[in-house]
């Protein structure tokens, strides 16, 4: 929470100095997907995500007075298990997009229209955002966005909930599985996008098993990056053939039995890469 505030206060002083103190006033241009402030929503988004994700990890190994690369197991990565990790990510797509799809279909019951409008409201305003992080000109911005929301997220998303939330759920319940599906609620609800939750979730657990059984947390980060970067590759793939951002989340690219085959496959793959790292079970979360 301090690192939030602190790294808020600090983009907001940034936004100030970009555009004027009368920038503190237009709160619905800086959330609504006004192109105007696209260069300054993307440095208060390194900001926020250094302040939040990264500082607080690093300053937990330093109470341990632990090295952050030991504490975190930042291990050599094996090029057998990368490879393993990006077949994982794609044979996921599929299955991962039919859950996306159904979750945005989620209905709650009359009685809670009124949290399902705010819910709704809360994502429209999220995918503002998201769209205008997610516009992209040419190259430079595209490997602007690859670092702004693939590589740095990735790296301090997973060293915060995997490497250190799970770590100290794992210390308090010593159960791993409550460890990685705790975590993997965090993770998910602290993005305030309710009609992505599931999915995320999913994802957080997906990560979290992948740091388990390999005992390295490059390999949850490289999933991770894996992730974004697919989105912010479609988006541009999207924009250059001029279709509208918004189109994708209203279809699947793939049929039915696509998403059956994606499920049969990750969880083979899953196994797999438990059976391969079987002797480092356990060992990153001691």
């Amino acid at each position: 929470m301090v690192g939030l505030v602190a790294g808020t206060l600090l983009s907001l002083a940034v936004l100030m100095g970009m555009y004027g103190i009368h920038v503190l006033q237009n709160a619905e241009g800086l959330s609504g997907g006004d192109p105007a402030f696209a260069a300054g929503l993307k440095i208060t988004q390194l900001l926020t995500t250094i302040f939040t994700f990264i500082a607080p990890p690093i300053l937990l190994a330093m109470t341990e007075k632990i090295s952050v690369g030991q504490f975190y197991q930042f291990k050599k990565p094996k090029a057998s298990l990368l490879l393993l990790v990006l077949l994982i990510m794609i044979c996921s797509m599929p299955a991962m997009e039919w859950l996306a799809l159904a979750n945005q279909k989620m209905k709650l019951p009359d009685f809670l229209e009124p949290v399902e409008n705010w819910m709704k409201e809360k994502e429209e305003s999220a995918m503002k955002m998201t769209f205008l992080l997610l516009r992209i000109r040419h190259l430079g911005d595209f490997l602007v966005n690859i670092f702004i929301i693939a590589l740095l997220p990735g790296v301090a998303e997973e060293l915060l909930f995997r490497g250190a939330v799970q770590r100290s759920f794992y210390r308090m319940y010593q159960n791993p599985h409550v460890a990685i599906w705790l975590s993997a609620f965090i993770f998910s609800a602290i993005h305030v996008q309710f009609f992505g939750f599931f999915p995320r979730l999913v994802l957080g657990a997906a990560f979290g098993y992948i740091y388990l059984w390999t005992g390295s947390l490059w390999y949850a980060m490289f999933a991770h990056f894996l992730n974004n970067a697919y989105a912010v590759c479609q988006a541009w793939y999207m924009q250059l053939h001029h279709i509208p951002l918004e189109q994708s989340d209203n279809s699947s690219f793939f049929p039915w039995y696509g998403c059956v085959i994606s499920l049969l496959l990750s969880i083979f793959l899953f196994r797999y890469l438990k059976y391969k790292t079987t002797a480092h079970n356990g060992k990153q979360l001691d």
